[in-house]
């Protein structure tokens, strides 16, 4: 049996009301590689509960409503977020296809971003040279611009770059975070072709999309994560079926509290049908 490169157990991480996440210097030298569960008064569990594992090749899609987890679960797997409770292993780099501005520094030109994202991600500089002009055609920037600081960029502009930049990576595992929605129809081509090229050399991807024909296309295994729970983990044509099933079903008890059938009307009597009183002779 393959060894699965994403591993999670009881995977669950607990977010404080009205507390930074960062954590301090001392919270790491506590506790280590976990945060300590005990922070924060007021606190929700965004994610609990949550086991599966992907082999090699796998391309999962994750499902549910926006706010139940599902991006949570990417930057738990990222290391972006570190479990309060169970754990998460991954074998293998990963190509964090997520909050793709996040990395930017504003006052940094786009040339001196590239550069310094792709070094962060273990890129060389002869990799980047060899391959930097490819980045910035895939990205469609301008050549007047690429040397301006990325504040001027627009938020298009940012994303595109990003996604240019990490596609590059070679590391066997991807996370993707609802970046094919970005640029236009042609751009959108352009991304889809370099995920097909990914994937083609027998990659890992989890990817966080409302596109059903995106999660179709390029998915084999679904997750259904609802209220903060994995509720259904099976081929993706079952789950998203199960999602939209519950989808609709939302919606109609939504009408049902909004629009409330009449109640019944007592029977009338016949001093209220308007005929009261003695006939003319």
């Amino acid at each position: 049996m393959a060894q699965p490169v994403i591993e999670a157990e009881e995977l669950g991480v607990k977010f404080a009301v009205n507390r930074r996440r960062k954590r301090s210097l001392r919270e790491m030298f506590i506790h280590g590689t976990k945060r300590d569960p005990n922070a924060g008064g007021n606190a929700f569990w965004p994610l609990r509960g949550v086991s599966f594992s992907a082999e090699e090749g796998d391309c999962i899609g994750i499902v549910g409503k926006n706010g139940t987890g599902k991006s949570t679960l990417l930057k738990l797997i990222a290391g972006v977020l570190l479990p309060d409770e169970g754990t998460v292993r991954v074998q293998g780099k990963v190509a964090p296809l997520l909050e793709l501005r996040a990395g930017f520094s504003e006052q940094l030109t786009g040339r001196e971003n590239v550069y310094l994202v792709g070094s962060l991600h273990g890129m060389t500089n002869e990799e980047l040279d060899a391959r930097f002009q490819e980045i910035v055609d895939f990205a469609e920037i301008d050549p007047k611009f690429i040397d301006s600081p990325v504040r001027h960029y627009s938020s298009g502009m940012k994303v595109r770059l990003g996604f240019a930049l990490i596609s590059q990576l070679e590391h066997p595992i991807m996370l993707v975070d609802e970046v094919l929605a970005v640029g236009d129809k042609s751009f959108r081509r352009k991304c889809y072709d370099a995920i097909d090229r990914m994937l083609s050399n027998n990659r890992t991807m989890v990817l966080v999309s409302h596109n059903e024909n995106d999660l179709k296309r390029f998915c084999n295994r679904g997750l259904y994560i609802k209220e903060g729970e994995l509720t259904m983990d099976s081929d993706i044509e079952s789950t998203l079926s199960a999602y939209n099933e519950d989808t609709k079903a939302e919606i109609e008890a939504r009408k049902n509290r909004n629009n409330p059938a009449d109640p019944e009307q007592p029977p009338r009597s016949d001093e209220d049908d308007g005929q009261g009183g003695d006939q003319a002779a």
